[in-house]
This record gives structure tokens, sequence and C-alpha cells, in this order.
């Protein structure tokens, strides 16, 4: 290699410090959108893509995908962009996208709707642990087969926290990149102001404690563009932004890695009542402070109830007369079972 060859490298190094891929390669990365039904996934998603479309239901779980160019005259990185709907009712599908072969290289973004506090732990709760479960199963599997990749990400996620950092002993850090997006921001803008400074602050500790970022939106231009930001970093590479917004009068915007426990302070609780919470994880502690304020709904009530078949936006005439005509078949099936078990004559001994 030339002096020039070597001097291009190392300003590409610098450009991209957390690109493995080379000079020339295609850079390639997923990223998992999950959350509230209704919560604006989609509005989020086409934004990041510049795409001038209406954005319509999720049915389950959808793809689309994304290219950039990182510099003039370089092949089109891509970005996989997989939308969960349901809100929590199919988080089992979570399985199909995240997998052993992508799991180097894939994020999640958690969009939780903001004008919904009774929802919002009972969603955040439930979205991330089974994805966590799942990305630990996985990473199990990578130990036995590529421990260094397995030790790579696990590293990886504790790359935010600067060395020393006094809250290491406090936080566990979700195994993949993980965004957490509060949407709705101009309901929740309306909100008493004491209701923004608890959601706000529970907020704060949640994104800290799993390493995540944390921004608020909705749809105004300027709070997508700061969404828009932490997502075409983990999707394209691009710099991370480094500025911060901490005030509950304010959309909240923080990076991974540049909140603390001291700034966000004790959950938002008097001495006497939190003496009374039993609790063995600070997670739990804050859990049980803001469901004191935010009563859960019962999980059953986040359900997605509707029966994606019965919509008449996806209606195809032969599809739907062979489905009636299983279903006669079915209930049919189901007479004929039940006449012949009663029909039995079982043994009294």
């Amino acid at each position: 290699d030339t002096l020039w060859d070597l001097a291009i490298a190392e300003v590409e190094k610098r450009e991209n410090p957390d690109d493995d891929v080379k000079p020339g390669e295609v850079w390639e990365k997923s990223i998992l959108f999950m959350g509230n039904k209704n919560g604006g996934k989609t509005t989020i998603i086409l934004r990041c893509l510049e795409r001038e479309e209406s954005p319509k239901p999720t049915l389950a779980l959808e793809y689309t995908f994304g290219r950039r160019a990182r510099r003039h005259n370089s092949p089109k990185d891509v970005a996989h962009f997989w939308e969960l709907g349901g809100g929590t009712s199919l988080v089992e599908l979570i399985r199909i996208p995240i997998t052993v072969h992508n799991i180097r290289s894939f994020a999640v973004v958690l969009v939780l709707d903001l004008s919904k506090p009774n929802e919002l732990w009972t969603t955040m709760e439930s979205l991330l642990q089974v994805t966590r479960n799942h990305v630990n199963k996985i990473l199990t599997k990578l130990e036995k087969t590529n421990p260094e990749v397995a030790a790579e990400i696990k590293q990886r996620m504790w790359n935010n926290l600067k060395r020393d950092h006094p809250d290491s002993a406090l936080v566990d850090p979700f195994p993949i990149p993980l965004v957490i997006i509060g949407s709705k921001y101009d309901i929740f803008h309306e909100f008493d102001s004491e209701m923004r400074k608890i959601i706000s602050k529970t907020l704060r500790f949640v994104s800290h404690y799993y390493g995540a970022s944390l921004v608020f939106t909705s749809k105004s231009e300027a709070l997508l563009l700061k969404a828009r930001a932490l997502i075409n970093h983990l999707a394209f590479g691009y710099d991370k932004s480094k500025s911060v917004s901490v005030d509950p009068s304010k959309p909240l915007f923080i990076p991974a890695g540049l909140d603390s426990m001291s700034q966000i302070g004790p959950p938002p609780a008097s001495d006497s009542d939190l003496g009374k919470m039993h609790a063995n994880t600070p997670l739990e502690l804050w859990k049980k402070v803001f469901e004191k304020t935010f009563p859960p709904k019962s999980f059953s009530n986040l359900q997605d109830t509707k029966d994606p078949a019965q919509d008449s936006q996806y209606a195809e005439y032969e599809v739907d007369v062979m489905r009636a005509q299983k279903n006669q078949e079915l209930e049919q099936y189901k007479r004929n079972a039940s006449k012949s078990w009663k029909e039995m004559d079982f043994d009294s001994d």
C-alpha cells in the first residue's frame, strides 16, 4: 500500500469507528420496531426512509428496507426494517427477524405511546422481556459455536458507559442496541406537569438501566428528525448525536450512555412510600412507584383481539371462499367429534 492508501484507510476508519465493513463492501443492518398498537411506528419508519406515504395499520410482522451511500461513489448500504404489529399480542414473532446469522448487526426500537401511561410499563416489560430472552438464547448458542463473537456482542453493550462509570453496578444493558421512543409528545405535553415529570423520570431511568437511547417525538418535523438521527446511527452508521435534553418540560433526547443515576434522582415517591415498597432490584422499585400513579391495564386488555382475516382491507375473494369452506368443515368435525364422545360407553371401573 502507498502512503496515500494508508491515509485514506485511516480517515475512513476514523469516520466509521464502529464500522466492521471494509471499504467497498456493503454495510447491512437490521432493526426491529415494536411497541404500542397505533403508537406511530409506521410513521417513524416512513420518515426515516423519506417516503411520502400515508401509514397503514400493520398486520403481524411487516418488512421494508432502505439504502444509503456512506460517501460519494461508494456502494449503497442496506438497512432492513421490521415492524411488529398488534402491540404485545404477537410478540412471539420476534423470533423470525432476529437470528443467529444477523445478531451482530441487529438493533431494536421500542415505540411507547406517551398518551397511554397506563399501558406503558406493561407494554415495555412484555416486549423487552421476550426479546431479551430470545437474544440470550442465541448468545448461548454462539458461546458454543463462536465464543469470540458472543463475547464481542456482550462487551459492546457496555461500551456506551465510560470506564469506571459510577452506575456500572446498577445497570443491566440490553444485549443488543436499543432505542426507546416516546411517541405522541403533542398529547403528552398537555398532561399535568407532575404526571409528565413521573413519566419522564421513569423512562430516563429505564433507558439508562438498559443502556438505551431515549427520545420523545410526535408528528412535528423537528422532533421526527431527532428520532431519525438515532435510527440512522443504528441503520447506516451515521454520526451519533452528542446533544442532550433532560428538561421534563421539553421533549427528552438522551443518547445512550449520556445520563446517570445521580442526574435522574430517586423514584418520584415519598420516603415513607419507598420504605413500604419491597423490591429486589432498582428496576422493580421504579415499576412499583410508576404503577402506583398509573395502575396498569390488565394484560388481556392490551391484546389485539381483532381477527385480521375479517379486515376488509385484506379481502381476497378466492382465499375468503376457501377459508369459509374450511371453517364449515372444522365446525362439522367438531360436531361429529362431540357426538362420538357422548356415545362412548365408559367402563365404570
